[in-house]
């Protein structure tokens, strides 16, 4: 506003620009000429005021051609101070220029607003920023670590005031500015320890992350300005695992974006986006007069501790941990079973992953190959009633394969039907490149079986889908991003439950009270 007043006021400006080397910008820089006039709306925004400011527009000026009035935060004026100001702005003194100045544009009044021209300043490019610091700087005499200038441009969030003021601060203390100077004026907790509590979320380490946050708040640090910290932490991971061109979207240097691109790739998104929702929140509470401490702490238990939390988001987050835990190879609990007398005391091992009688009968299979592993239950020809030995897993689908897909018998470790436990990835991936497949497939699994992928889909139009080329060419890409393997894709059809027959449950009970010895009578 004020290079505006000296512009109008200028009689050698260029192209709109003040010479900066007449009287009148030199007065106007000094203060020596009082023709350009700066009010605070904030304290002076009652109608009394604006009454004496009507007053004093009658005044010409006194060296240059326009009388400058330049009203700060202009939208902090009360009502009955825009009406009194409504009538000087529809006809002002030819000799005057008022300058509105504000942030909040949004609560000026329309009959204000119809009466001004209007120009709206943007944000300052955080790298246009920094170069700036750094060239300010040096005619200061200071050494500014270009990870400090653009940490500075971050904090400023646009505004080069702001970035200078936190440039003053710096030099008060040393010369020699860095990034960890930056951070213990501005009262950030710096990017170790953010590093280090994104760390103790990730490995569920819930002591870890509260011992980081009680030396955090020992050395005095602001948990308020942390949990704000935390979230720009969490959209920076957010950018990265959402957004191709994530660089041009993160303010920070090449060395510490590599960082970032290397701790986001450890998260899966729903832990990422279940921080961000926490921290939100958090910040919110903490805006409304909660403890900020103990909210802080509350919001990385429940981060490092998802079995606390009922909500959808929790539980996905949970289920998309295990499969991607299950498709790395984290070894499972062994499983005991318990045998009853009667199963005991046979002489062979029960082993219901390799039928016996599956290998010489590969030709009677139906429409293609199936050595699948079958409970020993169904494949057991004993003619005596046997106890059941405990509620057996459902056995995967039967991939319904098409005609033209009938290879060569493939080895049995390869024809195996096997969940494909990176079915959420999957889906994030679609969600992105293919958002009717994505909706066609919510609700499915899938499988793979050699070099093919089976899908199970309560939907009766995924056949129809799959068989338009871009739809499954989505599905081919997005499985060659997860695992590197091309495979071709099929319908998995679950086995008819009609084949065997019903079995009166009556019947089922009276069996296994004789076995056990029960008498009942029959009436």
């Amino acid at each position: 506003a004020k290079i505006l007043a000296k512009a109008v006021n200028c009689p050698n400006a260029v192209d709109g620009e003040p010479c900066n080397a007449c009287e009148i910008c030199k007065g106007l820089d000094s203060g020596t000429i009082y023709d350009v006039v700066e009010i605070d709306a904030a304290s002076n925004n009652g109608v009394d005021n604006i009454r004496d400011l009507r007053e004093e527009v009658n005044y010409t000026p006194t060296r240059g051609k326009y009388r400058v009035y330049i009203i700060d935060e202009v939208h902090m004026l009360s009502t009955g101070a825009f009406n009194a100001l409504l009538k000087t702005l529809e006809e002002p003194p030819a000799h005057v220029i008022f300058i509105l100045a504000t942030t909040e544009v949004h609560k000026l009044p329309a009959t204000i607003l119809s009466r001004c021209q209007r120009f709206d300043f943007k944000r300052i490019q955080p790298e246009t920023m920094a170069v700036r610091l750094q060239q300010v700087a040096g005619l200061e005499g200071m050494e500014l670590a270009p990870d400090a200038a653009t940490l500075i441009a971050r904090i400023a969030d646009g505004a080069l005031r702001d970035g200078l003021s936190i440039l003053d601060q710096c030099a008060g203390r040393s010369k020699q500015i860095t990034a960890q100077l930056v951070s213990e004026v501005a009262g950030l907790a710096g990017r170790e320890a953010l590093y280090r509590l994104s760390d103790a979320v990730l490995a569920r380490d819930s002591s870890a992350a509260v011992e980081e946050l009680a030396q955090l708040h020992e050395n005095s640090y602001d948990m308020e300005r942390l949990c704000v910290e935390m979230i720009n932490h969490f959209r920076n991971f957010m950018m990265v695992k959402t957004v191709k061109k994530s660089r041009e979207l993160i303010i920070c240097t090449d060395d510490e974006y590599k960082h970032i691109e290397a701790s986001a790739g450890q998260f899966i998104l729903a832990q990422i986006l279940r921080g961000l929702d926490l921290f939100q929140s958090t910040l919110v509470k903490i805006k409304g007069g909660a403890t900020p401490r103990i909210e802080m702490e509350m919001a990385f238990i429940r981060l490092c501790e998802p079995k606390l939390e009922t909500d959808p988001d929790a539980i996905n987050q949970r289920l998309s941990a295990l499969e991607r835990a299950v498709q790395n190879g984290v070894p499972a609990a062994p499983v005991k079973t318990v045998q009853s007398p009667a199963s005991a005391a046979r002489p062979a091992p029960v082993q219901p992953t390799v039928p016996p009688t599956s290998q010489p009968t590969p030709a009677a299979a139906a429409p293609a190959p199936e050595p699948e592993p079958v409970p020993a239950t169904s494949a057991e020809p004993v003619s005596a009633p046997v106890p059941e030995p405990a509620p057996v897993q459902p056995e995967p689908p039967v991939p319904l394969e098409p005609a033209a897909a009938a290879p060569s018998p493939a080895p049995a470790a390869d024809s195996e039907q096997k969940l494909f436990m990176q079915w959420a990835d999957l889906m994030e991936i679609l969600h992105r490149t293919d958002i009717a497949l994505f909706g066609v497939l919510s609700g499915s699994q899938g499988y793979t079986r050699g070099e093919f992928f089976l899908i199970d889909s309560p939907n009766p139009t995924i056949k129809e889908f799959i068989k338009i080329s871009t739809h499954a060419k989505a599905i081919r890409a997005a499985l060659h991003e997860l695992t590197g393997h091309n495979y071709k894709l099929g319908l998995f059809k679950k086995k008819s439950t009609e084949q065997t027959p019903r079995r009166d449950p009556l019947e089922d009970l009276l069996s296994k009270a004789r076995e056990n010895h029960i008498q009942i009578e029959e009436h």
